[in-house]
């Protein structure tokens, strides 16, 4: 009899984490008939939570129906207050400095996550699965015009194939971009809009991608050749990165000199597009197992069973898809630099000054037809993370020795 233990990962910050988790662990439970008889698989459940992200207190997270906790041979809480005794130990301990444990788990996405992975391990975890708390268990298609809704079965998908490569990651559908459905007009022309895209994406954000969610209505729409064929790839690699997402993704703890650490500048996003350039000599699968991203928070009803009929286009104009989509912009050009200095080093300084002027052409049509003027700031935010390049570099280079010095202790022991 083979036995498997899976840990289940969130880094979340509200409280629509415990519906989000019910409804995997409901769909789980009748999927499970599926596996092979020879095969057992034992969850466990690993939580990082931030109260400060929606004000919300630890109970919002901690405190679970019985049937879910029943699913879970063993569950760890990580909050500010409660974080691993082995990371206390670890501080006190002569053969780590204060800087390379919070290079780990620092504040950030990053280092909760990294928390997380490291929980995993210290529980004799095989593999873990990181989820998000804005993805549900499902993928969306369009026909005529009509939504066709599927269920998924993430964790079994993941288990087919996570035990002969480093990573698995599946796809997502839904409202996976912050961009909104846009009307271009005299205050913001589309040549514009496209330079400034240009100057903060990176080789999976691009135009062409965007313009053709715009004309969605910022909808992502699952594809039927990819549900279909139900087939998985080796993700190629792309500029210098093997790209992945931070969810629906597995990462593989048996050998445990084959993990990476996350990674982003402070107070920057982009922790899953750092960990995407530590992977050129690991094998990352791409799997055909969708989420719905509900990157709005407006359809929370699905996980009720409420399917929409059509899903409404996201537009520019309404304050909070504003304000979401300057946050992106801010997070984007915060970790843009670093992800130059990394792939293309020795371009860096041209690709800087492109970027600039990018900016400098288009920032005040954008802050003209959103009427706000914060888009402004996107310049300074991008001018300080491009300054402060070497010392971030230096952070990511530290990250990874740390980690590996970690790994290295754990293996020992």
């Amino acid at each position: 009899m083979r036995e498997i233990k899976l840990g289940i990962g969130f880094a979340t910050g509200r409280k629509s984490f415990k519906k989000v988790l019910s409804a995997y662990m409901y769909n789980w439970n009748n999927t499970v008939q599926e596996l092979p008889e020879d095969l057992t698989v034992r969850l466990s459940l690993f939580v990082s939570y931030d109260l400060k992200y929606r004000k919300t207190q630890s109970t919002d997270y901690t405190n679970l129906s019985q049937d879910i906790v029943d699913t879970f041979e063993n569950t760890v809480f990580l909050g500010a207050k409660n974080v691993l005794k082995s990371i206390n130990m670890l501080k006190e301990n002569d053969e780590f400095t204060h800087a390379e444990i919070d290079s780990i788990f620092g504040a950030g996405y990053a280092g909760k996550r990294n928390q997380v992975m490291f929980a995993a391990i210290e529980n004799g975890m095989d593999y873990l699965l990181f989820l998000d708390d804005d993805e549900y268990p499902m993928a969306v298609t369009n026909n005529r015009n009509r939504c066709i809704w599927s269920g998924e079965q993430v964790l079994l998908e993941h288990l087919k194939e996570i035990e002969t490569a480093d990573y698995t990651n599946g796809y997502h559908c839904g409202y996976v971009s912050p961009i909104p459905q846009i009307t271009f007009n005299k205050k913001l022309s589309e040549e514009t809009f496209r330079t400034f895209i240009g100057a903060i994406s990176n080789d999976i954000i691009n135009w062409d991608s965007i313009k053709k969610l715009m004309k969605s209505g910022g909808v992502t729409y699952a594809s039927t050749d990819i549900l279909q064929k139900d087939e998985s790839h080796d993700v190629p690699l792309n500029g210098g990165c093997k790209f992945i997402s931070g969810a629906n993704l597995c990462v593989n703890l048996t050998q445990l000199e084959r993990t990476q650490p996350f990674f982003n500048p402070p107070g920057a996003r982009g922790e899953d597009t750092f960990l995407s350039t530590m992977l050129k000599d690991r094998t990352v699968r791409r799997i055909p197992c969708y989420t719905f991203h509900d990157g709005f928070s407006i359809y929370q009803h699905l996980l009720s069973g409420v399917l929409p009929i059509r899903l409404a286009p996201i537009t520019a104009g309404s304050p909070g898809v504003n304000s979401r989509f300057l946050s992106a912009c801010i997070g984007w050009v915060r970790y843009k630099p670093l992800l130059v200095y990394i792939t293309q080093r020795e371009e860096y300084e041209q690709k800087m000054a492109e970027i600039r002027n990018a900016l400098s052409q288009t920032l005040p049509e954008l802050a003209e037809y959103f009427g706000d003027s914060r888009f402004l700031k996107i310049s300074d935010e991008f001018e300080k993370y491009s300054r402060n390049v070497g010392k971030h570099f230096d952070g990511f280079l530290l990250t990874q020795r740390t980690w590996k010095k970690m790994m290295d202790v754990l293996a020992q022991q």
